[in-house]
């Protein structure tokens, strides 16, 4: 007598819901991730000069305001300590004394071993004092506030009050830059 053998084949995985799974996972990993966003400077650099350099001009101390930070980033302006918040009050009153608009110039000392976040937000600060002078002066002028004004009106502002922002950098020993 033979014995009839039954052929049964292997079953299946059922992979269905795969592909679901896996976008679930894909969609939980970008939410769950950080996506680290660079920081920067916005700073428009003036177009190329011709050869011919232009004379030094000499500034008057009293029209100059000296930012330094130090290596263990310490901020002192005119060699008075400060904090880094308080920098925009201090920019704001100095730009702001009278016929101080036109001819003042922040001086920025900065020791290479300081960190780049300490120079980042006195950049940061400066700019927010200029931003606030001038949304005064809009204010006073124009009736609005500084990011609602028009083209012109910006660029008249700006004119009032110019950065002038000067940055020094110091010589290694040996006369290496």
């Amino acid at each position: 007598m033979k014995f009839r053998r039954d052929r049964r084949s292997v079953p299946l995985l059922n992979t269905a819901s795969v592909a679901d799974i896996s976008f679930m996972l894909l969609i939980l990993f970008l939410v769950v991730t950080s996506m680290d966003v660079d920081k920067g400077l916005s700073r428009l650099l003036p177009p190329p000069q011709p050869t011919e350099q232009l004379p030094a001009v000499r500034v008057s101390e009293d029209m100059m305001m000296h930012l330094t930070i130090t290596a263990d980033n310490h901020v002192t302006v005119n060699d008075q300590p400060i904090r880094i918040e308080q920098l925009t009050e201090k920019v704001v009153q100095f730009v702001a004394q009278p016929g101080m608009a036109q001819k003042h110039v922040i001086q920025i000392e900065c020791d290479a071993q300081a960190a780049y976040d300490t120079y980042f937000k006195v950049q940061n600060q400066i700019v927010s004092a200029y931003r606030q002078l001038r949304d005064t002066e809009a204010r006073r002028r124009f009736h609005t506030t500084y990011a609602s004004c028009n083209e012109e009106q910006k660029s008249t502002l700006q004119q009032a009050f110019p950065q002038r922002v000067s940055e020094v950098y110091a010589a290694k020993e040996g006369g290496e830059r």
